[in-house]
């Protein structure tokens, strides 16, 4: 595994997504619908409110937040792979001696540090204008260590599963749209758990909250070795897969030959 190579696709990929509007203008306005009128209904809680009323509030709002870490991958992710292809930037990338491991990490970490840091930044600032502008009883269950420990803990897993689900869809499917809702729908089931905590269906304690964690980090672990396996250069080339038909003459697979430059990594 090269660092190099993996620090040089994180630089190409950021360049990319920069260039790109869409995704930008996305990502900036995206977060802030899953933020402005919640934060609003939380301030206009009473603090007569009873605690159940008030639970349940941050709960939806919670749960809400954690959504921007889901979404926001999908629409890095979708394009990664599809987009690359269709402007046919894929093609010089993948005949590189870099590895598929090094590819999809470099591809993933690309979309992890903003759809993270946006999702921090949210969240962060929902904080603040709950601990100064809404009643002491709301403040106090945003601002209970638990809650703040599940989104602490799984805003960047939950980043990291949406992140290998869009991946995976983007190298299968055949239009960067088509890439980009399968990859959100794929990603919704990680946040049942999450909502069960949130509306303490499941009793919230820091002890629950590492657990799920670190079981959803297994899975996060699981799922970049098993878009590995799903990645197929010679398909993303040539549109045909690299594994022949049994019983197929000449099934032999194909002998890829090394480029001139197979020393260089990928700059």
């Amino acid at each position: 595994m090269s660092v190099g190579r993996i620090r040089a696709v994180v630089r190409k990929e950021l360049r990319d997504f920069g260039r790109n509007r869409s995704i930008v203008i996305t990502m900036g306005v995206l977060p802030l619908v899953f933020l402005i009128a919640p934060t609003i209904t939380l301030i206009r809680i009473p603090d007569s409110a009873t605690g159940t009323v008030v639970t349940r509030a941050v709960g939806v709002t919670s749960l809400l937040l954690l959504i921007v870490p889901v979404v926001i991958p999908p629409i890095i992710t979708g394009y990664s792979i599809i987009g690359e292809r269709d402007q046919g930037t894929l093609e010089p990338v993948l005949t590189t001696p870099i590895r598929r491991e090094e590819l999809l990490l470099g591809k993933a970490l690309a979309a992890f540090v903003p759809s993270v840091t946006v999702a921090y930044a949210i969240y962060a600032v929902f904080a603040v204008i709950v601990r100064l502008f809404a009643s002491p009883t709301v403040s106090g269950v945003v601002w209970h260590a638990p809650q703040l420990l599940t989104q602490i803990l799984f805003i960047p897993l939950l980043a990291v599963w949406s992140i290998w689900v869009g991946i995976a869809m983007s190298a299968r499917s055949s239009d960067v749209r088509v890439a980009q809702q399968l990859a959100t729908l794929g990603s919704l089931p990680a946040l049942a758990i999450v909502s069960l905590i949130q509306f303490q269906v499941i009793t919230p304690s820091v002890p629950l909250a590492i657990g799920l964690a670190l079981g959803l980090l297994v899975i996060d672990l699981a799922g970049w070795r098993f878009v590995a396996q799903l990645f197929d250069r010679e398909r993303l080339i040539t549109g045909a897969s690299s594994t022949p038909a049994q019983g197929s003459p000449g099934a032999a697979g194909p002998v890829t030959a090394a480029p001139a430059d197979a020393d260089r990594p990928l700059r």
